[in-house]
């Protein structure tokens, strides 16, 4: 298992994109992404470089694994 990246929020958007979600709305500077089939919703904030925990609960949410997140970016 490979390490967390230091990403920002927009390279989180563009990696999950890349997994079929898609934008759903935004709130500030929260952007909501949403994926129909399996149904999940990810709250992905919009920041220069998300804190690691933040990063893990996002992965997690969206039921990747890390290293399919590096493999997206």
């Amino acid at each position: 298992m490979s390490g967390l990246p230091r990403i920002s929020g927009r390279e989180c958007v563009k990696a999950l994109e890349k997994a079929d979600f898609y934008f759903k709305r935004q709130h500030g500077s929260h952007i909501i992404l949403r994926r129909d089939n399996p149904y999940t919703q990810v709250v992905v904030p919009d920041h220069r470089e998300l804190d690691r925990g933040t990063l893990r609960s996002i992965i997690r949410q969206a039921n990747i694994s890390v290293d399919e997140l590096i493999n997206l970016l």
